[in-house]
């Protein structure tokens, strides 16, 4: 009889947590490191906007879920994740294999390289240990890029590393930086699009290697929520099919 109940028990524990596993959300939290136009920034108003706020409030609706973004320093947006802060990560995360072993992600929703951005004065025509030996680089703290400068140009140049896009940028207009390496359309919107300043882009756009660049961005979850992530991935696949998502892209990019 002890045998019994213990079993029964047992099973009532496995059937609970398999419960909250698959637990069906009505209402997601989705993380999100703000400002970095035009992926998410806000407007002159105070409203959050940009490319992946439209999708991901696109991909809501075509579940039928309501969403809440919480914002959230990129160096803590995946410990927030596990911390269950929130739901989801849609924050121009690139998927990759270091990031795999934390946390799920969803289908690629859009391909992005990275870019070298100086000062025209610079006169540089390409980034390599050679032309950036001596200089000061900044990048984002805890992002792919601060890998990749990290371990190819730790030995030959300063690297300053940011919170903050924004805080990179001032310290650029100031002097302090000769090079900044970001997602091409940050440098292209806070440095390029800039009519007080004359920047340009050091050679070719960046995406390889995989090791450090990955495969796109995607929105992250928590390994257990699979449920949750192919729902977002059926949305995606529809609004791709419908033309939603190009009519997003659009607004952002330019057409394709």
């Amino acid at each position: 009889m002890k045998k019994l109940l213990t079993m029964s028990v047992l099973g009532l524990a496995i059937a609970a947590a398999s419960s909250a596993q698959a637990r069906d959300y009505d209402h997601v939290r989705i993380g999100v490191d703000v400002p970095y136009e035009p992926m998410e920034y806000r407007t002159a108003d105070g409203e959050l906007t940009g490319f992946d706020i439209d999708l991901g409030n696109a991909l809501c609706d075509r579940i039928g879920v309501t969403c809440e973004w919480v914002e959230q320093e990129w160096d803590g947006i995946i410990p927030g994740l596990l911390s269950r802060n929130y739901d989801a990560i849609m924050s121009s995360m690139t998927i990759n294999d270091e990031r795999r072993q934390q946390v799920l992600f969803s289908d690629p929703y859009i391909t992005m390289p990275s870019a070298w951005f100086a000062p025209s004065t610079l006169d540089i025509t390409e980034a390599n240990e050679e032309t950036l030996a001596g200089k000061t680089i900044g990048v984002q703290r805890g992002t792919l890029q601060d890998n990749f400068v990290t371990d190819n140009f730790n030995s030959i140049a300063s690297i300053s590393r940011y919170s903050t896009a924004d805080d990179m940028v001032l310290d650029m207009q100031a002097q302090r930086l000769d090079i900044v390496f970001l997602d091409f359309p940050i440098g292209q919107s806070t440095l390029l699009n800039n009519e007080d300043t004359d920047y340009v882009v050091v050679g070719e756009q960046v995406s390889e290697p995989k090791e450090y660049f990955g495969d796109g961005f995607g929105i992250a979850f928590r390994q257990r929520d699979e449920a949750l992530a192919e729902r977002f991935n059926d949305a995606l696949a529809e609004l791709q099919d419908d033309g939603t998502y190009d009519e997003i892209f659009a607004r952002y990019f330019g057409e394709e």
